[in-house]
């Protein structure tokens, strides 16, 4: 039976069936949540407009009841984390491209990236990004990338970067869905655990934060906004790949500097 927060995200989305689309995950998938896993919670609220306060009310409400406030550097390093989540899982629509928009900059790299990804938000096309994340992601076969973990580090799919990563999400707590055939250590999952470990809503000790990163953002993800702002297909995803290049070598600087 599904959870209320599930049911408002469903109707919202117009349907499971649309729902799976906006997110970028099977149907049979979404068939077969009886709430939304914690690792799509940032996707769907996103897509759908409803909060992850009602999407996941034990992962987030009693959080935000209970615990310190947030540092506010923290809270912007998870919305930089969730950002990159929601654009990595499916191509951004319109409401969300409307909402980039917004963005704005400074002279900083981090700050030139926001404002180059507003400037591309404002003449997007859905239609158009729509084609350009399938190009890059999905493609007729495989896409031009291959935003995973294992294919990054050893060259395939599914090898021992993801049975790593599977084991240190068992140990925050973070549940895996039997029925998704897309693995764990794709780049929009691991950036929404960031997320998580950013604000709190995982609970993690800032060492268990650090090594999390060091293992399973630190030696790839990089490389893949990289590969993604060199892309010669890539035109909307080319200001994401800038952006998420700019915040992992912010990251990797402030973990090798901490303590």
């Amino acid at each position: 039976m599904r959870d209320d927060g599930l049911d408002r995200a469903i109707d919202a989305a117009g349907g499971v069936a649309e729902l799976a689309r906006k997110i970028g995950i099977s149907q049979p998938s979404v068939s077969n949540w009886t709430k939304v896993p914690a690792q799509r919670v940032i996707a769907v609220e996103t897509a759908t407009g409803v909060s992850r306060n009602d999407l996941r009310p034990d992962l987030y409400s009693e959080q935000g009841a209970s615990s310190e406030p947030v540092d506010p550097v923290d809270a912007a390093r998870a919305q930089e984390y969730a950002l990159l989540a929601t654009l990595l899982s499916a191509p951004p629509p319109r409401r969300l491209l409307d909402q980039l928009v917004a963005l704005t900059g400074d002279a900083t790299p981090l700050g030139r990236a926001h404002a180059a990804l507003a400037d591309a938000a404002a003449s997007a096309v859905p239609a158009r990004v729509e084609r350009e994340y399938f190009d890059l992601f999905v493609g007729l076969g495989r896409g031009e990338l291959l935003p995973y973990a294992s294919y990054y580090l050893t060259g395939f799919l599914n090898e021992r970067p993801l049975s790593r990563l599977r084991a240190d999400m068992n140990a925050l707590g973070i549940e895996r869905v039997a029925t998704n055939s897309e693995p764990e250590d794709h780049a929009a999952i691991i950036c929404e655990i960031m997320s998580g470990l950013a604000d709190g809503s995982l609970d993690a000790s800032p060492a268990a934060q650090r090594a999390f990163f060091d293992k399973h953002v630190s030696p790839w993800m990089g490389r893949l906004f990289a590969d993604m702002e060199s892309s010669d297909n890539a035109r909307f995803y080319r200001t994401v790949g800038a952006l998420g290049r700019s915040f992992i070598e912010i990251e990797t600087e402030a973990f090798t500097f901490a303590n």
